[in-house]
């Protein structure tokens, strides 16, 4: 039976701007004293400069990975929701149109492991903090909202070592979504509906316990009849 439709009103959000972007941050590095202070409990052979390296000179075939904690991403708009600054912008079509500058900040925490041959964690240094301010250029006019999150991302970490010099150097990547949105008021043509009935279900363990697929030894079921033989 089909429902009886009518008008309703519903609030929704409704997507102003969508864009994606690959931020590429510059190359944080760390020399020593630094270095070797980023690694708590760090004891070398050579307590001092350098220490770090002359640690890992006893650790062949390290490696080192760099993890973004999950947990300590943010982004927020930065401007003044309230007082965009308005920019006149030329389109790949020509048209020119009018675009709300938007600045958003993105930030974070990292950490560096340093692993042995068999991939076990010697070290781990202290939280490294990332940042960066990306500005936009969206259609985002008053009473919309702007927001953003890190959707994927790539970070490396390299330690170098020679004789004069040690260096730690993080490479970091991301792709930074933002999202320009209002509620909006819409009319559309619905029905209600009521909750369905609950399907009658039972959860048996075990089923068609009667059936026989193949002929049955009336030595092991001796309670088997004839006719259940046939």
């Amino acid at each position: 039976m089909s429902l009886k439709k009518h008008s309703v009103v519903i609030n929704v959000p409704k997507v102003f701007d969508w864009v994606t972007r690959q931020v590429d941050l510059q190359t944080i590095s760390f020399r020593e004293p630094e270095l070797s202070n980023l690694f708590p409990g760090l004891i070398g052979p050579s307590p001092g400069e350098n220490e770090l390296c002359s640690f890992l000179q006893t650790v062949p075939g390290y490696t080192t990975v760099a993890r973004v904690l999950d947990e300590s991403l943010y982004t927020s708009e930065v401007t003044n929701p309230l007082d965009r600054a308005c920019v006149e912008v030329t389109l790949p079509s020509g048209k020119e149109v009018v675009l709300e500058k938007v600045k958003i900040l993105a930030r974070g925490l990292l950490e560096v492991d340093i692993l042995d041959a068999n991939e076990n964690i010697i070290l781990t240094s202290n939280p490294i903090e990332f940042a960066t301010i990306q500005t936009f250029y969206l259609s985002a006019p008053n009473d919309t909202v702007v927001s953003a999150f890190i959707s994927s991302g790539q970070w490396d970490a390299e330690v170098v070592c020679d004789s004069a010099f040690s260096q730690l150097d993080i490479s970091l990547t991301f792709c930074l979504d933002v999202h320009v949105s209002a509620d909006v008021r819409l009319e559309v043509e619905a029905s209600y509906v009521k909750p369905r009935l609950e399907f009658p279900i039972s959860d048996l363990i075990c089923r068609n316990q009667n059936h026989y697929p193949h002929p049955v030894s009336p030595v092991v079921f001796p309670g088997v009849t004839s006719a259940e033989k046939e």
